[in-house]
Parts: C-alpha cells; structure tokens; sequence
C-alpha cells in the first residue's frame, strides 16, 4: 500500500502541499539532498521511493542498522555505473542516525560531487546525531505525526484497494472501529496498516473488541535515549514552573506509562524543588527526598502515585531560584576571580606560628561580640551580594 506518487501520500502538506519547495523540487525532478527528521509511520521512506520515481533514478536503500562501510562502497560502485548510463541514483539511508561518525564521512564527498542524492531517514534530532559536515550539505525535512483524520484516508484507502489492499476480501469495520484504529497508533501509518491487516487475517468482521486483543496497549511514542525523552521531561519541568499540575501529571503520566525509570523522574523532580522552589518553600526539597526514597523502595507501578503528590505539590509552591541564581552568580566570581586568598582574620589558627602571621586576629566571635562591620569576603569581593 506505499504510495507512489503524491497524489497518494497523505499528510506533511507543509513539505508536499500546493507551493511547498520539496513538492515543487520532486515535480521538477531537481530534489535536492536530505535528511527526513520525523516520528515512525510519518511517510519518511515512502516520500524517498515517490522521489525516485518521479526522477527515474536508481534507487538503492540501507539500513544503517545492519549495514556499513561495504555496503556503501558497493552502492558507491553502482552509482558510478549508473552515472556512465546518465542515470542518477539516490541512496536512501534509513536510521542514519546509527551510523558512526567515519561511515556519515565516507558520504560526504559523493554527496559533494553530487554522485549520489542522498535521503537520509531518522527519528532522532539530526543536530545531535548527523556530523555537521554532512549536515551542511543536505536539506533536513521535518515530518510530522499524522493526524487521526490522514490515518483514516490510509486506511480507508487500503480498505478499497483491490490490487494491494483488502478491497477483495470483503472486510466489515464501522466507523467507530476505524478512529480506534488511528487513536491507538499514535500519527504512526505503518502501525495502522498493521493493526488492520492483522484483524482482517482473524477475521472479516473487525470489531473494536478485537482491535483491542491485537493492539493490547497503545505504543507511546517515547524513546528513552531520545529527544522525545528530553522533550517529555522539559514540558514536565515548565508544566511545574509555570504551576499547572493538571499539564504537569499528564507529561508524569506520559513517562510513566511509555516505561520511563520512576528513578530519572524523582532525580528530575528533587533538582526541580531547589532550582525553582528553592527557599520559598524548604519543605519541597524534604518531600521530593522523600519520594526518590520512595520510588527505591517500591518501583512500578507503586510508586506512581507518589510522584504524582509530588508533581502536585510541586507545582503549587512558592517560587523562588534565588539559591540556583545566586550559586550562579557566586560560581561566575569563583572563575573571574580565581584563588583569591581568605582574609587573615577568617583564617584558623591552630599554631603558634600561624598566631605570629597574623591568622585569626581581630576575629569577632559573632555570640559574644558586635560583629556587625565584620567582612567574610575576600578583600576584592567586600560587599557582594548574590541573592
């Protein structure tokens, strides 16, 4: 059911939609470079194969998972036979992301001089895991999840077709069952497919019921190396900063559920209750303690409902980064300044020699004496004030 041309790909209306610059490049057969950033089952493969044939290049496709420095010399090799033909080749790399910074170099002057066009699929952030050379090279495309609503015209379109889809065997599903379909897989095209294929080998009458025994549980899109990972954990943290705990349990919720470790959340939340609650309220750092304790203790899915008090609590209290400010600001002198000496009177003296050179004298000692004018800085920072 892969589409072959755009009028069959439905979706990412930004890159192929009427004007877009990637749909007006494939229709001229001048596509340039790429790196497809986007989530599984959003079209990354299948928008390489509709540039292929629309240019009528050759088209050779790896995974970078089970491929490597030979596979791409032997691609290479073809390329250049290819060429001789005055035929263009595209080479697809799916998941480049997992090649090693010496086989995304080994790309670089093919790319250059423009032997080959690459199209590059990942469901990572290529500014962390694409080499900046090659970067610079290519055009990044960012895809992203399908709607429910293109999940459906997918969907609906493997349910007519009779060539490659179902369109002969007579499968009945309701409408209701077709939006639980597209809910279950999160924007992902393939998933759905999928889920819909495997029901319809059950049998012809596809229920709700049955969609559930085959799906169990909605694949969460959370990859726990990720940037998903970092984006779920920041939303979390500015969801508590700016005091929504209804936003702030959803994203809890979100880690929990997709298999996130309780423990990387409680570290998260411990941190949170000094940098952002910090001396407003002292108690979030003894309950947030607390919790991480806690989530050793009991793990999942025990725990849960412990971070979700915190998560809660935290959001509610007091702000105040006058300690995560202030430490900063100290920090900031520490380098400027570098190991400026500790003035004499501060200074312990536990020798006699150390009372000649002057260590400890004119110290006041604060319980018994007035010490207000007394300094506690270094001579160069007297009178700092940090918070």
């Amino acid at each position: 059911m892969r589409p072959r041309s755009l009028a069959d790909f439905f979706g990412q209306e930004e890159l192929v939609g009427a004007n877009a610059f990637l749909r007006e490049a494939i229709e001229k057969g001048e596509a340039p470079s790429s790196i497809f950033w986007g989530p599984p089952g959003s079209g990354k493969t299948t928008l390489a194969h509709i540039i292929a044939e629309k240019t009528k290049a050759d088209f050779i496709e790896l995974s970078a998972v089970g491929s490597g420095i030979k596979n791409l010399r032997a691609a290479i090799e073809r390329a250049e036979e290819s060429k001789r033909l005055n035929i263009r080749t595209i080479l697809f790399v799916d998941e480049i992301h997992r090649w090693n910074k010496a086989q995304q170099d080994a790309l670089l002057p093919h790319v250059e001089h423009g032997l080959i066009t690459l199209i590059g699929a990942t469901t990572e952030n290529p500014s962390f895991e694409v080499i900046s050379a090659l970067l610079s090279r290519v055009r990044v495309f960012v895809l992203k999840r399908l709607s429910e609503a293109h999940l459906l015209e997918i969907l609906r379109r493997a349910l007519t077709n009779k060539t490659h889809g179902l369109g002969q065997e007579k499968i009945k599903i309701d409408e209701d069952t077709l939006h639980l379909i597209t809910h279950l897989s999160n924007g992902d095209a393939r998933a759905a497919l999928t889920t819909l294929e495997i029901c319809a080998k059950q049998q012809k009458n596809v229920t709700s019921e049955l969609v559930k025994q085959v799906v169990q549980k909605s694949n969460l899109l959370y990859d726990k190396n990720g940037e998903e990972h970092y984006n779920i954990i920041s939303a979390l943290h500015k969801s508590l900063r700016g005091g929504d705990g209804h936003a702030g349990l959803y994203w809890l919720a979100r880690m929990l559920e997709a298999g996130e470790d309780p423990l990387y959340i409680a570290r998260r939340l411990l941190r949170f209750a000094a940098e952002d609650v910090g001396v407003e309220d002292n108690f979030a750092t003894v309950l947030a303690n607390n919790v991480f304790d806690t989530c050793h203790k009991l793990g999942m899915p025990e725990c849960s409902v412990h971070l979700a008090q915190l998560v809660i609590y935290l959001a509610h209290a007091k702000k105040s980064i006058a300690a995560y400010q202030g430490y900063n600001k100290a920090k900031a002198d520490v380098e400027q300044f570098g190991n400026l000496g500790v003035p004499l009177h501060l200074r312990n003296a536990p020798t006699d020699l150390m009372k000649d050179l002057g260590y400890g004298k004119d110290y006041k000692y604060t319980p018994l004496q007035d010490s207000s004018g007394q300094e506690y800085f270094p001579e160069e920072l007297n009178g700092r004030k940090y918070y």
